[in-house]
């Protein structure tokens, strides 16, 4: 076990300030410089001892203070290109573990290559009630029914754009807007048109995310209709944004749609009307495996990690070969591993996003995946990313 070394104490005094021992025992931790055997035996296993939604507040404070180092520089092979930017390596950190753009530089720095927060609602929204999330230690799995807890758009837009303004244009991170909408809005997709019109000059592109399962009648708006007025308007108010302000457009879906959803979803954004820049693939799933063991498994909600990693990456390959490759991917749900990671990327993903594992294993899951994926493209001849996207979707897709 490497040895601790703490840096900057009056971090750890304005942790306790706040939330009491929880923060102490987080940030002494999170101060060491332990390798991945350290958190995986000793730093993680604390962690869990304190409730979910705390560990996740005091993750995100501890990340936005910077208390964890970076990992070392990405290599040559890991850097891809991904809706007109160049992206130092292909893994992000998925929306939903910094709803509200609190630790964007400090997630940059342990060394995830696109950085997406949110979802953002236009009005600030306490979400569902707690408890809210839950742990599947036995699955390595995670259920949460946040229901879009959100600052809102004013709040977040002014601290991402204070943040922005600090840094050069070379230092920051490739930034993501996921947006949601209100739970009681009576205009969805004007929810949305403002989230494009308020963070068009912030961020570098924008999800529209109608597949969470904890916002009642949010997946709806998947069905072919109702998507072909949303995504129109969408981009109708991306287009008339400044020249300098029109960033690229995503789409999230969800892991429980049909084939034939699936076939309508992809037929409506290769449409020219409705034509996004990308798609997410997948959100969580409401699904329940009859292989899950822990006594948490029948909460309601979202269910990310392990458990959804072959639905999502089955899923992936379906989308790349109905969009015959000419929609960029990012794929999500399960990545605890390099190999997890390029499964997905010979799937059909550009890029994968992490969350499950991140919560599970700590910073040190990031440089370990990116060593594992480097060291996997190099074994199977592959000189980037970009040449293995999809050259194994067929064997995903029966």
């Amino acid at each position: 076990m490497s040895a601790c070394r703490v840096r900057t104490p009056h971090k750890i005094k304005s942790l306790i300030k706040v939330t009491g021992l929880g923060a102490t025992v987080f940030s002494a931790f999170s101060l060491c410089r332990g390798d991945e055997k350290f958190y995986n035996n000793l730093f993680m296993p604390v962690v869990r001892l304190i409730p979910p939604e705390t560990a996740h507040d005091l993750a995100v404070l501890a990340v936005k203070w910077k208390l964890f180092r970076p990992p070392s520089h990405d290599t040559e092979r890991l850097r891809t290109k991904l809706l007109g930017m160049t992206f130092a390596n292909p893994i992000g950190i998925a929306a939903g573990f910094d709803k509200h753009g609190e630790a964007v530089d400090g997630l940059h720095r342990i060394g995830f290559g696109f950085v997406e927060i949110g979802s953002v609602t236009p009005e600030p929204q306490p979400g569902n009630p707690r408890p809210r999330i839950f742990r599947l230690n036995e699955d390595k799995a995670i259920v949460n029914r946040y229901g879009f807890n959100s600052e809102g758009h004013k709040v977040v837009y002014d601290r991402l754009r204070e943040s922005r303004d600090q840094q050069s244009p070379e230092g920051r991170a490739v930034l993501g807007i996921n947006l949601g909408k209100n739970k009681l809005s009576q205009n969805a997709v004007q929810d949305y048109v403002q989230g494009i019109k308020r963070f068009g000059a912030l961020a570098d592109y924008l999800v529209i995310n109608v597949s969470s399962p904890n916002t009642p009648g949010l997946r709806t708006m998947q069905s072919k209709t109702t998507l072909q007025i949303l995504l129109m308007e969408v981009l109708r108010a991306r287009n008339d944004l400044p020249k300098s302000d029109q960033r690229p457009v995503l789409l999230k879906l969800a892991p429980d749609l049909s084939d034939e959803d699936l076939k309508e979803i992809v037929d409506v954004v290769r449409s020219k009307a409705c034509s996004v820049d990308g798609l997410i693939v997948s959100n969580t799933t409401i699904d329940r495996p009859s292989t899950l063991r822990s006594i948490n498994a029948g909460q309601l909600g979202g269910l990310s990690g392990p458990p959804l990693k072959q639905r999502s990456t089955t899923m992936i390959a379906k989308v790349y070969k109905l969009t015959e490759g000419q929609i960029p991917i990012i794929g999500v749900g399960g990545v605890f591993t390099g190999e997890d990671a390029f499964e997905k990327i010979q799937a059909g993903a550009s890029a994968v996003q992490l969350y499950t594992s991140f919560i599970f294993h700590g910073p040190p899951v990031v440089n370990k995946i990116k060593r594992e994926l480097d060291r996997l493209l190099e074994e199977n001849g592959y000189a980037n990313v970009q040449e293995a996207v999809g050259k194994g979707a067929d064997q995903f897709v029966q």
